[in-house]
């Protein structure tokens, strides 16, 4: 499954974000598909990962809740969602 990962930096906590990351690897269950850093505060960092489960997804989020609001939300592609609105027919 595809899942959305948005997280939003707390204040002041810039040196911090830049020293973890450049040190953090993703929890074994969870394959990044893309990693975006935003040039903006609110979202700061946008992220596409592939995970068997949500619960795939907890150790992400434990690692980052010090620094980042974590949002993780199921997502389907573009592709995927045309699919479905074609299999739905006309409607």
């Amino acid at each position: 499954m595809l899942f959305a990962v948005v997280l939003r930096a707390h204040a002041g906590t810039l040196n911090e974000r830049v020293a973890r990351r450049l040190h953090w690897q993703y929890p074994e269950d969870v394959k990044p598909v893309a990693e975006y850093w935003l040039q903006m505060d609110e979202p700061s960092v946008f992220a596409v990962v592939e995970a068997d489960s949500y619960a795939a997804l907890m150790a992400l989020r434990t690692d980052w809740d010090d620094l980042f609001d974590v949002e993780v939300s199921p997502v389907i592609t573009g592709e995927e969602g045309l699919e479905m609105l074609r299999e739905m027919g006309p409607s």
